[in-house]
């Protein structure tokens, strides 16, 4: 070891590679306890400490710059730096080196109880042997590691940090598991089955629920949660019981731990969000002007925007207006009491006959029982689409073996990549097959509720509530005209369902026909009662 007679003091610098040793380790405590014993030995006075929980390949770090910083402000070769062994020092050749440039620049001596610096060839060569060895070993670490973890994402375990709604927790037969962190996984639940049966159409409508709900973690200022982090958590299939990670090569595979959601559920965000949503939640859409939106120029087909306008005595109003350049009815004001009051027309017209929604309701919970009974038809049938699956899938991975092409390599690889997503989809519609079905009844009563009186629904319901209801009773937006007023309107399935009934049992009466014919702007109108 290199004697300086003029060093009476020394700062001594420790570092483990993350929080979680400083943690759960004694990594830094047994490096301290070691450097100043070499410190009494050397009869140096250690005037301070500085640690780092940080990788070793990093050139710069917290702890490291201030030492630094502290030893530029004292004499030049005043202080001994004392480290515990050359990998605490750094774990990459090249941050090795320009540390050592930049301590001597600042005056510091490198001392450690392992090794002799000196400024000679052969100790710089033993030295950046030393240094090349801990770059090897902190390498073959990662490596290490890493195979570890894809080794067990391949069996199907997470490896990576627990995203938000779950919780890792140490189970005797699987290690650390996924579990379910509640109440945070059942609100994301909602959530993201709202966005799939279509009770939330953007994902602007799935972060408002989300920060409004208290127990919710949120990630901004004032409760607000990152756009960024919907798109990250609507995007992750482990939220459906599945594991994935492209980069390692490691394919969709079912996982050991409880989903949130279903890969059907899943299938079908992923497909929604590229459809145009219908009556979608806004910025600017307030409370005067909820049917903003949801309401079309019948003649260009572009959404009618709204606005209040100031009349000459300093009154306002509230009106909708075509924005779009070029139609026949641009800028041309329409009284918003007109549209409103032609829209709970179509609404109240919509509501069907008792006699109707119980010859409904009966059929629905008729076709429900024989659903449940086909349960193992509907098995069977599944396990032979599987089987079918399987077998294209072996037919195009021998041809993508057989190939030589590279771009009919990539088209074959994907169409196996897409066969492997059909067929754990099937397999888990067969798997529910055979899962006892809850009781429909709550689900009729509250479909019976809506379908009763609609427009209540609508006319005391909160903003959320009517745009809900739009989505619910129509499929597309509604088309207006200035003159004539609503068009005939695309409505749901459900009203589809109870106009074919309606038509097949000859229930359409007279009452309300001719208030339906202008309300539609003379054309056809929905007879449900």
């Amino acid at each position: 070891m290199s004697t300086h007679t003029t060093i009476r003091k020394a700062v001594i610098y420790t570092r483990v590679s993350g929080s979680k040793q400083v943690r759960e380790g004694d990594g830094l405590a047994s490096q301290e306890n070691r450097c100043r014993e070499y410190c009494t030995y050397k009869d140096y006075d250690v005037v301070e400490v500085f640690s780092d929980d940080m990788s070793g390949k990093f050139e710069r770090r917290p702890a490291m710059d201030r030492m630094l910083a502290f030893l530029r402000l004292n004499p030049k070769g005043s202080h001994a730096v004392v480290i515990d062994d050359i990998s605490r020092f750094a774990r990459n050749v090249q941050a090795h080196i320009k540390l050592r440039e930049t301590m001597a620049d600042a005056g510091g001596i490198l001392e450690s109880p392992s090794i002799e610096f000196g400024e000679d060839s052969d100790s710089r060569l033993v030295e950046h042997m030393l240094a090349s060895v801990a770059q090897h070993q902190r390498e073959k670490n990662a490596e290490q590691t890493r195979n570890r973890m894809k080794g067990r994402m391949m069996n199907g375990y997470a490896v990576f940090p627990a995203p938000i709604g779950y919780t890792y927790k140490r189970t005797g037969s699987h290690g650390n598991l996924l579990t379910r962190d509640e109440p945070i996984a059942s609100i994301l639940q909602e959530a993201l089955e709202g966005y799939a049966s279509g009770r939330f159409v953007t994902k602007a409508e799935v972060k408002h629920f989300l920060e409004a709900q208290p127990e919710y973690p949120k990630d901004l200022p004032n409760g607000r949660i990152r756009d960024q982090r919907i798109q990250d958590i609507m995007s992750r299939v482990t939220y459906a019981g599945y594991i994935e990670h492209a980069p390692w090569g490691v394919s969709r595979r079912k996982g050991h731990h409880e989903p949130i959601i279903s890969l059907e559920t899943y299938e079908k965000m992923q497909a929604r969000m590229t459809m145009k949503a219908m009556a979608p939640r806004r910025k600017d859409i307030s409370a005067d002007f909820p049917l903003r939106g949801a309401v079309e120029c019948a003649s260009c087909h572009n959404p009618l925007t709204s606005c209040w306008s100031k009349s000459k005595t300093g009154k306002k109003y509230p009106y909708f207006w075509c924005n779009k350049r070029g139609c026949s009815e641009y800028r041309k004001n329409i009284r918003a009491e007109k549209v409103d009051s032609a829209f709970e027309t179509l609404m109240k017209n919509l509501t069907p006959s008792r006699q109707l929604l119980d010859i409904a309701t009966a059929m629905l919970k008729d076709a429900t029982a024989q659903h449940a009974n086909r349960a193992v038809e509907k098995k069977a049938d599944w396990k032979r689409r599987i089987t079918e699956m399987e077998k294209q899938q072996d037919a195009v991975l021998e041809r993508l073996v057989a190939t030589a092409n590279e771009k009919v390599a990539k088209a074959l690889e994907a169409k196996i990549a897409r066969l492997e997503n059909e067929i754990l989809v099937a397999q888990e519609k067969m798997g529910n097959c055979t899962k006892p079905r809850e009781p429909a009844s709550y689900a009729f009563e509250l479909l019976r509720k809506f379908l009763s009186n609609p427009w209540d629904i609508y006319k005391n319901g909160s903003l959320n509530m009517k745009k809900t209801v739009l989505r619910i009773a129509f499929k597309a937006p509604l088309s207006y005209d200035r003159e004539s007023g609503f068009r005939t309107p695309q409505v749901s399935v459900i009203y589809e369902f109870l106009e074919r009934i309606s038509q097949k049992r000859e229930m359409a009466h007279l009452r309300g026909f001719e208030p339906l014919a202008s309300a539609f702007g003379g054309q056809r109108s929905i007879q449900l009662s």
